[in-house]
C-alpha cells in the first residue's frame, strides 16, 4: 500500500523534499503543515502544534518528516515516537548537536573532530576581555537563531560589537545567554550532509551554501542565499577523509554519549589547505542546499528515509546521482535579513514552468486573489540543472530573470566559486 507523507515546515526545503518524494511509486498523498503558496494539500497546523500534528498523522496514516530545527529541538520526534508513529528526524537529545553550539564544540573536542580553536563564555565582560588584541574571530550564539547567530569579526571593535549585540542587547534572545568565540578559519566552505540511523552513514551529494546577503560574500549572514551541487572543492580523497574523520567519528561519538541519532546529519565545513574543519553541525537537511541536492538525486528518496527510521540503513545501496550540476538562487525580499515588506505580487512563474530542468521551490509565498504574493524574507528558491556548473549557472539565472516583484533581491554570483575549480584535473566527488 502506498504511504501518505506529512511534511512539517513551510520553507523551500520542505517544498523540495515533497517535490522529490511525490515522484516515488511508494508514496500516495503528501500533506504540508503548514506549507506555503507553492505546496498543495496544506493543512493549517503550525510546526509547534505537536498534539494537532500527532492527531493528523494518526488519522491519515502518515509517515512524518520534520524540516526545520525548532520543532526538532523541542522534542517533536520524542512525542511522535511515544505515540507509536513513524517520524524522520533526530530526537531532542540528538538535536543538541545543533541546538547548542557550546555542547557541539565540547563534543568535537572530546572526540577529536577537527574544528577551530574556541572558548565559551556566559559573561559579556569576560568575553570582551578575551577578544582584546585579537584581529579576527567568529562570535556565535549558543542557541538557535535561524542561521543568523554567527557574526564574523575582522577586528577587535567588530568582536566587541558582536558580544554587545548578543549578550547585552539580547538581539537573539536567550539563544545568546552563552556564546562561543572561535578562531576565524579562512578557506572554502562546503556542506556535507548524510542520512544516518546512528550506525550506518549514507552521504548525500556535496554542496556549497552562500550565507552572506550580498555578492562577493558581503553583508549580514542569512539563512542562505543560494547553493550549488556538487561542490568541486570536495574531491574524492577529501570526501573519504570527511567520512572517516568527521562523519564516522561524530556518529560513533553520539552513540558513546548514549544518544540515538536518526535523520539528516549536516556538517558545515571550512576547507583550509585541503583539510576539512567543522564550522557547525545541523540536525536537519540544509536550506537551500536541499534544492540542488534533490534536483540531482536519481534514487528514490523515500526508501532511505524509511530504512533510517527502521534502523535498517545498512541494507540500502549508495544513492545514485545525476552527473549534471544544479544551482539554486534564492530570490528574497529587499531588506532581508533585516526588515522587509510582505504582500508583493510575484510575476513570471508561469514562464519558468515552460523551461526544461528548471524548478521553482516556494519558501515564503501565499496565494491571494489568484496571485502568488511574498510572505517572508526568503521567497523562492529557483533551481536549474546543467551539463556543467557554468551551464547550470546560466540556466538558473535565465529562469530568475523571468520572475519579478517590487524590490526583489538576489545574489548574482551563486556558483561563481565553483568555476575556478572545475577546470582542475582533480577527480571530484558526488
Amino acid at each position: 500500500m502506498k504511504q501518505n507523507i506529512l511534511i512539517v515546515g513551510s520553507g523551500g526545503r520542505e517544498h523540495a523534499l515533497g517535490w522529490k518524494l511525490q515522484k516515488s511509486p511508494l508514496v500516495n498523498k503528501i500533506f504540508y503543515a503548514p506549507g506555503n503558496g507553492g505546496t498543495s494539500e496544506n493543512i493549517s497546523i503550525n510546526a509547534d502544534e505537536f498534539e494537532k500534528l500527532i492527531e493528523f498523522s494518526k488519522n491519515n496514516n502518515c509517515f512524518t518528516i520534520i524540516g526545520p530545527e525548532n520543532p526538532l529541538s523541542k522534542g517533536i520526534v520524542n512525542e511522535f515516537e511515544k505515540n507509536g508513529l513513524k517520524i524522520f528526524g533526530p530526537n531532542k537529545e540528538a538535536t543538541i548537536l545543533e541546538s547548542s553550539k557550546c555542547w557541539a564544540k565540547e563534543f568535537m573536542k572530546k572526540y577529536d573532530i577537527p574544528t577551530a580553536n574556541f572558548e565559551i563564555f556566559d559573561n559579556a565582560e569576560d568575553a570582551k576581555d578575551y577578544v582584546k588584541y585579537k584581529s579576527a574571530v567568529v562570535v556565535k550564539t549558543d542557541g538557535l537563531a535561524s542561521g543568523k547567530g554567527v557574526i564574523v569579526c575582522n577586528s577587535e571593535e567588530e568582536a566587541l560589537d558582536a558580544i554587545e549585540k548578543i549578550m547585552v542587547k539580547k538581539e537573539f534572545g536567550d539563544a545568546g545567554n552563552k556564546i562561543v568565540i572561535e578562531d576565524l578559519l579562512v578557506g572554502e566552505e562546503a556542506s556535507f550532509i548524510a542520512i544516518t540511523d546512528g550506525k550506518t552513514i549514507i552521504p548525500l551529494a556535496s554542496s556549497q551554501d552562500h550565507k552572506r546577503v550580498f555578492d562577493d560574500d558581503k553583508g549580514s549572514n542569512t539563512g542562505g542565499m543560494g547553493a550549488y551541487s556538487p561542490a568541486p572543492i570536495i574531491t574524492d580523497e577529501l570526501h573519504n577523509e570527511i567520512m572517516r574523520d568527521i562523519m564516522a567519528k561524530t556518529v560513533a561519538g553520539i552513540r558513546r554519549e548514549k544518544i540515538v541519532f536518526k535523520g539528516f546529519l549536516y556538517a558545515g565545513l571550512m576547507i583550509v589547505n585541503n583539510k576539512p574543519y567543522v564550522l557547525e553541525f545541523n540536525a536537519r537537511m540544509g536550506d537551500p542546499e536541499c534544492q540542488p541536492i534533490v534536483a540531482r538525486m536519481k534514487s528514490d528518496l523515500f526508501p532511505y528515509l524509511d530504512a533510517c527510521v527502521n534502523g535498517n540503513l545498512e541494507k540500502m545501496p549508495m544513492i545514485e546521482w545525476d552527473g549534471r550540476a544544479a544551482v539554486c538562487v534564492v530570490m528574497a525580499s529587499h531588506g532581508y535579513p533585516g526588515n522587509y515588506e510582505k504582500g508583493k505580487v510575484i510575476s513570471g512563474l508561469e514562464d519558468v514552468s515552460k523551461l526544461n530542468d528548471a524548478f521553482v521551490f516556494h519558501a515564503s509565498t501565499k496565494k491571494f486573489n489568484g496571485n502568488f504574493i511574498t510572505n517572508g524574507g526568503r521567497v523562492l528558491g529557483v533551481t536549474a540543472l546543467g551539463n556543467t556548473i557554468k551551464d547550470a549557472i546560466n540556466n538558473v539565472y535565465d529562469a530568475v530573470s523571468k520572475i519579478s516583484w517590487d524590490d526583489v533581491h538576489y545574489r548574482r554570483d551563486i556558483g561563481k566559486k565553483a568555476l575556478k575549480l572545475t577546470n582542475s584535473s582533480t577527480n571530484h566527488s558526488i
